[in-house]
């Protein structure tokens, strides 16, 4: 660690040995902030060095949020790795309780919608990330159907057979895809990929801030169906999403398939009743 901490000073022109402080809320990363002499802080994540390519996607995902200029992310400023660790140095964010959530969180819907305006020309992205720990594939599709198809329900299907997991209906499934989406065709939205509410907060001036992201073009039901997969967001937030960019009136049937593909991700990572759900969700779409 003292050499990893002596490279990351160099890197922040720092004066002098800086100080770690471990801190919580990540399952895959070792996190913390690290300080100077002057109390200038930073948030430093580490892992073995074969994560460097998640660490620079994260970084460059990162990046892509901020260059829209429509809502808070950590600041990226540069990953790289030691001769045991990869890290990444971001921006350290001190996050807070809203002062009035239900306006916070309207604020967060409407800088959110302004996110998801900023569009591409085909889906995917130019490099590929992670979900959690999985790898989530970004190859350019123009069709938003072979896209989610693919590189979302049947990447993660497949690595699931590969785990044991039977699922019956998955191959009629796939199949049948384009039936929900007969009367609707989704623009590219940049979306942030991984948007539950343990990747969203607020700053000390009760700015939402999000993070973590595992971006792409895509479209943007998936960014709000996620939001409802676990709660955790206001009642205040989807009213207020709906006005500032209307969802379609197919959304409520596309929201289960959706999600799909992160309970089927949460097998992968971690087994158990996210199999049975899976198998749940199947069923019910195909009727």
């Amino acid at each position: 660690m003292v050499s990893l901490l002596q490279q990351v000073s160099e890197i922040l022109g720092s004066d002098g040995e800086l100080r770690f402080q471990s801190v919580g809320g990540g399952c895959i990363n070792k996190t913390g902030i690290v300080t100077d002499k002057q109390g200038n802080r930073h948030f430093l994540k580490v892992h073995h060095t074969n994560r460097l390519p998640n660490f620079e996607a994260e970084a460059a995902g990162l990046q892509e949020i901020a260059n829209t200029a429509t809502i808070r992310a950590p600041r990226p400023i540069q990953a790289g790795t030691d001769s045991e660790n990869a890290f990444l140095i971001m921006e350290a964010l001190d996050l807070h309780s809203p002062k009035d959530r239900d306006r916070s969180e309207r604020q967060l819907a409407k800088e959110l919608a302004a996110l998801h305006r900023t569009t591409g020309d085909v889906f995917g992205w130019n490099r590929d990330n992670v979900i959690g720990d999985t790898p989530q594939r970004n190859t350019w599709e123009s069709s938003w159907v072979t896209f989610f198809r693919e590189h979302r329900l049947r990447y993660q299907i497949e690595l699931a057979a590969t785990r044991g997991l039977d699922l019956p209906g998955a191959t009629q499934l796939l199949d049948q895809l384009n039936q929900f989406f007969q009367s609707y065709q989704p623009a590219p939205s940049l979306l942030h990929g991984d948007l539950w509410s343990g990747n969203v907060g607020y700053d000390k001036n009760s700015t939402p801030v999000i993070f973590d992201p595992a971006v792409y073009f895509g479209d943007r039901e998936t960014d709000i169906a996620f939001t409802e997969m676990f709660g955790g967001i206001g009642a205040e937030f989807y009213p207020s999403y709906h006005e500032a960019y209307p969802l379609d009136d197919g959304y409520s049937t596309r929201r289960p398939l959706y999600n799909l593909y992160h309970v089927l991700n949460h097998y992968n990572l971690f087994g158990g009743h996210y199999a049975s759900q899976a198998n749940e969700i199947i069923s019910s779409l195909l009727q």
